[in-house]
């Protein structure tokens, strides 16, 4: 059942992330750094970031791609109904290209449209680091790679996954629940170890502090 996978997820990453036999090897905070399959790797010392300021960017950049896919869904449309795209023969499909990419964008465009709207309900709470991952969390982990430890950090919110931000010269990336990375961080707390399946593969990370 869920709670056997979750268990099982746990111990496989206690198995292979030797985060604590680095840490008591290399001394606390100590960075090895490696290429990032993800998010900017962070210095060793903790960075504080302000996830309002941080939202309120997700907010504008979203509202950004919103006009700009709203203004090429119109120009689509119009493309798809203007008397040059007229079908002339059987086989003349112009207009019924136009009108799918119209389709699509429309589609698009109310998938923004239900990001914005679900981001700018969002309350967030100033959380202790030992509080467990939720919506609104900004969430610090290390993540075990080929050659070492890459500290990341992964602003958890209800809509517009995968957005790469900036805040104090580091990268932070979006990440939603209802991916299989955010299901995989839901519930954490700093300590806690997991294992997340990723286009590249499985991942092992260890939950270094929650905001």
């Amino acid at each position: 059942d869920k709670n056997e996978t979750l268990a099982s997820d746990r111990a496989s990453a206690h198995r292979s992330f030797p985060y604590r036999r680095r840490r008591e090897s290399l001394g606390v905070g100590h960075h090895i750094s490696a290429p990032l399959e993800g998010p900017s790797a962070m210095n060793s010392a903790r960075v504080l970031f302000d996830k309002a300021s941080l939202l309120a960017a997700l907010v504008t950049k979203i509202q950004t791609d919103l006009r700009a896919l709203e203004r090429r869904q119109l120009d689509t449309q119009e493309a798809a109904t203007h008397e040059e795209n007229r079908a002339e023969h059987a086989k003349d499909t112009r207009a019924t290209e136009q009108s799918y990419l119209a389709r699509g964008l429309a589609d698009r465009v109310e998938e923004l449209g239900r990001n914005l709207e679900a981001l700018t309900r969002l309350e967030l709470d100033n959380l202790d680091t030992e509080s467990s991952i939720a919506v609104g969390s900004l969430v610090e982990l290390d993540v075990e790679v080929k050659d070492g430890v890459n500290r990341e950090v992964w602003f958890v919110v209800p809509g517009a996954g995968g957005t790469d931000l900036e805040s104090n010269g580091q990268s932070i990336r979006t990440v939603t629940p209802v991916s299989p990375f955010g299901r995989s961080l839901l519930g954490l707390e700093p300590g806690d170890e997991g294992v997340a399946t990723t286009p590249r593969g499985r991942r092992a990370f260890e939950i270094v502090a929650v905001t």
